[in-house]
């Protein structure tokens, strides 16, 4: 099946619009009479406030606790690295504004490219098929279930500290990961209004968790707890890699601001819901983490907030007492929300991917009933679960985040490209060629950072398993040596999960 849409270039406008929008298209059949033409795609379920959520509540989740970083666990990374509060605060401030400068060139790429999957949309209609099924093989096979297996973790870690055991509970704590995993999917399966509203449901637990942080701190600072902020830039790091360091914390702590881009074609209004909820989620994100952590230095100092692992929680036992209980029900909330996010968003690469036939084609289908991609969601949870085998997979994460930074860099590259070759193209949102330049700078160095500060094997592990990818691609997408094989099973699945080819369709609107 020919599913016109990706064919590494941009996309010709005036033959895609012959193509059906999501109903029946009457159009001659060949005999004179009419043929009745069915697309089943992705439904537009996501508005500004759903939208908004999945950045901020994925933002505001714990995949960065692996680097010390989520702003309810550990976010002590940029204290040590500065050395002082106040370089510490300017670091969050600035961190969120680089985050934003991403955001606004994603807003850009995807008002232009409006097709789901993010990065690899981008990099395939400017780079090539290659880099693009690179791109996704290491998103698909590493990255997104990674990170939905250590954010369940961390999940079932606070689940089972409501409850008395002894040791380790290794199992139990696979068993819950396990178990929201499932969850989720199902969820997520049944339908996708149904994932988005838990995404807002989840988001709005968080903030209040966060403003009730913030304002415990207002409150602190208004009976006269000032002496740790009076410290100001007492004991500033004199060395510019130990700043450089500190943006590195800060810049993971805000990773997630891309995650719009992925469910593009299920936004309503694009141009316009796509740039406000980046530009909202990425400055709303930024002022609760300004003010979070001064919260947690009014209240616990910085002994107290670099001694704590798991600062939100211990800020909660000195300013709430008691009723200190509900931060970690609202750590679990986090958990519970950045993984639905991650899940959500995470999938629709390989449905992307699949969709361009660089995956098994039957992982882009959508339910007829539901209008949900249950084919990619259940291939991403049973990933997910393998995931849990190996218990410890932080620095699995740890390992391929460079690659992370590597494909946003790509993307913005990919901004630069596509404002030479698509010069007259509507841009509703069009950014001031610096913003992007600051921020591909930032990437690279994202990219080197890790390397630099630590260099392992594991890295050039973590290279030659992105590299690996084309062991895959030559023989079974280049030159489609499978194409036809598994027929039987792509039916027999259809009719199992009730599921349809889902080809990519523009939206003009």
């Amino acid at each position: 099946m020919d599913n016109a849409g990706y064919k590494g270039e941009p996309y010709d406008e005036n033959e895609l619009r012959k193509r059906p929008i999501n109903g029946d298209v009457d159009r001659s059949g060949a005999d004179g009479g009419v043929v009745i033409e069915n697309t089943v795609t992705l439904k537009k379920t996501v508005g500004l406030i759903s939208g908004t959520s999945f950045i901020v509540g994925t933002v505001i989740g714990t995949f960065c606790e692996v680097i010390g970083s989520g702003i309810f666990i550990s976010p002590k990374g940029v204290l040590t690295e500065t050395g002082s509060v106040g370089l510490s605060l300017i670091v969050w401030g600035l961190g969120g504004m680089l985050s934003l400068l991403g955001a606004l060139s994603y807003a850009e790429l995807g008002c232009i490219i409006r097709k789901s999957g993010g990065e690899y949309a981008y990099i395939g209609a400017t780079m090539g098929r290659v880099l693009a099924f690179l791109y996704a093989w290491t998103k698909i096979i590493v990255l997104t279930p990674s990170s939905v297996a250590i954010i369940t973790l961390t999940f079932a870690q606070y689940f089972i500290t409501f409850f008395p055991y002894c040791g380790i509970p290794e199992v139990p704590l696979k068993i819950i990961a396990a178990t929201v995993i499932v969850t989720l999917t199902i969820i997520n399966c049944y339908d996708t209004r149904a994932g988005a509203n838990v995404q807002v449901i989840f988001t709005a637990a968080k903030l209040i968790a966060l403003v009730i942080i913030v304002i415990g701190g207002l409150v602190k600072l208004g009976q006269g707890h000032t002496a740790t902020m009076k410290t100001g830039f007492d004991g500033t790091v004199g060395s510019a890699s130990g700043v450089a360091l500190a943006f590195y914390d800060a810049l993971w702590a805000y990773d997630g601001w891309n995650n719009l881009n992925y469910i593009t074609e299920e936004l309503k209004n694009p141009y316009v819901n796509l740039p406000r909820a980046n530009i909202v989620g990425v400055l709303l994100v930024t002022v609760l983490y300004v003010l979070a952590n001064i919260s947690y230095l009014v209240v616990l100092g910085t002994d107290g907030l670099l001694e704590s692992d798991a600062v939100a929680v211990t800020w909660g036992e000195e300013v709430l007492g008691s009723a200190g209980i509900i931060m970690p029900i609202f750590v679990l909330c986090s958990t519970f929300g950045a993984a639905n996010g991650s899940l959500f968003s995470g999938v629709r690469t390989l449905y992307s991917a699949a969709r361009d036939e660089q995956f098994p084609e039957i992982l882009s289908y959508v339910n007829c009933r539901r209008y949900t991609p249950i084919p990619c969601l259940i291939f991403t949870a049973i990933l997910s679960l393998l995931m849990l085998i190996p218990g410890d997979i932080g620095q699995l994460i740890d390992f391929f985040s460079f690659a992370a930074w590597l494909f946003y860099a790509l993307a913005i590259v990919s901004l630069f490209i596509l404002r030479w070759k698509m010069k007259d193209a509507h841009r509703p949102i069009k950014v001031f060629l610096l913003l992007p330049m600051i921020f591909l700078a930032c990437s690279i160095y994202l990219v080197i950072a890790p390397i630099i500060q630590d260099p392992r094997i594991e890295f050039l592990y973590a290279a030659i398993f992105m590299v690996g990818g084309l062991v895959f691609y030559i023989p079974l997408v280049h030159f489609q040596l499978m194409t036809g094989r598994f027929d039987k099973v792509t039916r027999f699945l259809q009719k199992l999960m009730e599921v349809a080819p889902s080809p990519y369709v523009p939206d003009f609107d």
